[in-house]
């Protein structure tokens, strides 16, 4: 009896481990939409209306699975400061926005099953306000180094970009670096140039910001970066 029960249990160990039985059938991974393209308003766009359009590009799903866009709309361009953000299914939404002020947008696109694209590229434009004549650059845009990295080495060569709606104002940059949350340090005095060479303390964390200002004197004050050297 012992035998028979034995035979029994090792015959069933073998069926189920050439595959008898019902296995589970694994679903394909779902694959996130694709990264909505900003349409309108453009880059560094004066918008005389304060009621905007805002366009972008239709994105695509392996699946076919229906899209939500989420769209936000901030008055600054890390999205600290949203003042609209709505989901909405088709590649377009209004908005009246206060006359006066810069503003930054970007999309994403998520499908039914909650996969997220990332974030399209951020686009800047401004509302025109009653009777202006001239108009604050935008904030600077940083593109090196990534915010919060970690450098190695002593040097780096900081890089930033700047812009503005009046296409012929010449822009020029003041940048502060320092190792206090706050920096105060002046290493860069009204230059047109957007990068600097900056030399380094070995195992420091740095902060640094750019001040932009056209040549009518509008200024824009920064956000302050941080950065590690090991």
């Amino acid at each position: 009896m012992k035998r028979n029960i034995l035979y029994y249990i090792v015959f069933n160990f073998l069926l189920l481990s050439c595959g008898g039985g019902n296995e589970p059938v694994l679903e394909p991974k779902n694959l996130a939409p694709s990264i909505p393209s900003l349409v309108s308003p453009t880059l560094a766009k004066l918008c005389i209306s304060n009621s905007i359009n805002f366009e972008w590009t239709a994105s695509t799903d392996a699946e076919n699975n229906p899209i939500l866009y989420q769209i936000q709309i901030a008055t600054d361009n890390l999205f600290t400061q949203i003042v609209n953000t709505a989901e909405v299914s088709a590649p377009t939404h209004t908005v009246t926005l206060e006359k006066g002020k810069a503003y930054y947008w970007r999309v994403k696109a998520t499908d039914s099953k909650g996969a997220a694209s990332a974030y399209s590229t951020v686009y800047s434009f401004f509302t025109e306000g009653t009777a202006v004549t001239n108009h604050a650059p935008f904030l600077p845009q940083l593109v090196a180094p990534v915010a919060n990295s970690i450098i190695t080495g002593t040097t780096t060569t900081l890089k930033w970009t700047g812009s503005d709606v009046d296409a012929t104002d010449v822009l020029s940059y003041d940048v502060y670096l320092g190792t206090i949350a706050t920096p105060t340090t002046k290493v860069v005095d009204n230059k047109t140039t957007t990068s600097f060479d900056a030399s380094l303390q070995a195992a420091t964390i740095y902060y640094w910001k750019v001040v932009v200002r056209d040549a009518k004197g509008a200024e824009t004050q920064g956000q302050i970066w941080s950065f590690k050297t090991n």
